[in-house]
């Protein structure tokens, strides 16, 4: 999810698709909490141990503009960090507060959630044990989240994996579906093509997911501007408002 579209043997081959253009009406939130125009990669500042590419962020944000313009702008708040376990995001660990360091900071600067991205997954396939307790691990940072950014409905669409680094895939995938918690939708990534190393989504299947996030959304939402979660009155330098987009996303083995 950080981004490893166009990515073979480190290198970036800088190829962005149209979908993934800079749209005047999206931003995102910098590592130093600026908020900056979004172009490819929208990682770059983040996920740094690793080279970062295409991912489906800026294909998602301009399908859900051409579909909705009641939207008016869009704050993307890319957090993904590659290689990461559910564990690693447990309440009180570094990722895990950074991750609400920048929606609230997001939120401050006058924006409001409109939904959390969430893609994560790959490491906890390796262990049979880790995969067993993957469903409780991913409810209870859905649960931490939701309450420390004081917004109990956030949306959370949910991507099912489409690769994974162990042979217990299948049980993380059913963990998945099984998330028992209102206002968390599923998108599925099974079957979407991969980069030569079979495990990360190619650019094409990067814009594919992204288009599949912004139909699930926009459905949730009935095709309106959804209702702010959070917000204060603090104004931005481009906007007064901004529906914010939290990217706290994950995929593994190659990542960080």
């Amino acid at each position: 999810m950080a981004g490893r579209g166009g990515v073979v043997n480190d290198t970036w081959d800088r190829v962005v698709p149209p979908q993934c253009q800079p749209n005047p009406s999206i931003y995102r939130l910098s590592a130093d909490l600026a908020w900056v125009p979004a172009r490819e990669p929208l990682h770059i500042d983040i996920d740094m141990a690793k080279v970062t590419g295409v991912g489906p962020g800026m294909a998602f944000a301009n399908a859900v503009l051409t579909r909705d313009r009641t939207l008016g702008t869009v704050g993307l708040v890319p957090c993904a960090i590659g290689g990461t376990s559910i564990t690693q995001w447990n309440k009180g660990g570094y990722l895990y507060e950074q991750l609400v360091r920048r929606a609230k900071m997001a939120v401050q600067s006058g924006g409001a959630y409109a939904a959390m991205l969430w893609y994560q997954g790959e490491s906890d396939t390796v262990n049979r044990e880790d995969a067993e307790l993957y469903k409780g691990r991913l409810e209870m940072f859905f649960t931490n989240l939701r309450s420390d950014l004081q917004a109990p409905s956030l949306p959370i669409f949910q991507v099912a994996l489409a690769s994974g680094e162990g042979p217990y895939i299948h049980m993380v995938r059913e963990a998945q579906f099984g998330i028992d918690l209102t206002n968390v939708h599923h998108v599925d990534a099974k079957g979407l093509p991969l980069e030569p190393d079979g495990l990360h989504l190619s650019t094409p299947a990067q814009v594919t997911l992204g288009e599949k996030l912004a139909d699930a959304f926009l459905q949730s939402i009935g095709t309106s501007s959804p209702s702010p979660l959070s917000s204060n009155d603090a104004n931005t330098d481009f906007s007064s408002f901004v529906h914010c987009l939290l990217f706290a996303l994950c995929m593994d083995l190659a990542f960080r």
